[in-house]
């Protein structure tokens, strides 16, 4: 394993591009309404990068077919956009968009209600957006990799959801997916020591019912295989000396980050 640590230029350039993300994401969650197609998602996703100077990190990545992977319900992750899915009234739509700005990625993702969601849904979204908090809080230099692992899975189960198994976070720098992996669920080793300057996409993938996934035949979509819903909540983040930065947050998602005690 070959785990990179971010000189203080690479890191600022990995600020830029979790701002710029974080700016895509913001725009993006305010354009859904019912009756958008999942395609017209994509094109509004990749104008916005294009437009900061930035290239889709997705866009052609290993095949992968567009710049924003859009997820309905029961697609965990993956979704490929098209013209032929709307969004309707109640859907929860999970989005997950990458950046690279000058030779370096950022990494987000967020799963949105369109109009009117059930009381099911709106805690799904709000608890794996917390236990993605639950597990930064023990993202600091001199901890554990598998703490952060055991928090997010240790939150999650409380409340008998699934946590996905099949997928994972990862290192980000100059790839899209560098060392580590980092699980979203209970693990037996520690795993490695974090240090400053590493640089993390931590990406808890929660079901509401069973863990299981299963892949469609277009080898992308990611579905539950009880077919429950499922939310996505991703943040590309820098271990430093103390606490975590986060560099796809707006500072208003910031602000609101730190109310929560995460």
């Amino acid at each position: 394993m070959s785990v990179t640590i971010k000189s203080s230029r690479e890191i600022e350039l990995m600020r830029q591009a979790g701002k710029i993300l974080a700016k895509v994401h913001e725009t993006l969650g305010n354009e859904l309404k019912p009756g958008m197609t999942t395609l017209d998602i994509d094109r509004l996703g990749e104008e916005l990068i294009r437009s900061f100077g930035c290239e889709p990190s997705f866009k052609n990545y290993n095949g992968y077919p567009a710049s924003i992977c859009v997820s309905v319900n029961q697609e965990v992750v993956h979704g490929i956009p098209c013209e032929e899915c709307r969004l309707q009234e109640g859907d929860i739509v999970s989005l997950d968009a990458g950046v690279c700005y000058r030779g370096y990625h950022a990494d987000a993702a967020r799963t949105h209600g369109i109009g009117e969601i059930s009381g099911e849904a709106r805690l799904l979204i709000e608890r794996t957006r917390q236990s993605f908090f639950e597990g930064i809080a023990y993202a600091k230099a001199g901890n554990h990799l598998h703490q952060i692992s055991n928090a997010i899975s240790s939150y999650a189960q409380k409340f008998g959801y699934g946590v996905v198994r099949d997928l994972c976070g990862h290192g980000i720098g100059t790839k899209l997916h560098e060392d580590p992996e980092v699980p979203n669920f209970r693990q037996i080793r520690r795993g490695i020591r974090l240090r400053p300057g590493m640089t993390l996409a931590v990406e808890p993938m929660i079901n509401a019912g069973s863990a299981g996934v299963i892949w469609l035949e277009d080898d992308w979509t990611v579905v539950t295989e009880d077919l429950s819903l499922s939310a996505h909540y991703e943040n590309t983040i820098l271990i430093t000396e103390g606490e975590p930065e986060i560099l796809t947050l707006t500072d208003s998602e910031l602000a609101e980050g730190i109310r929560t005690g995460a």
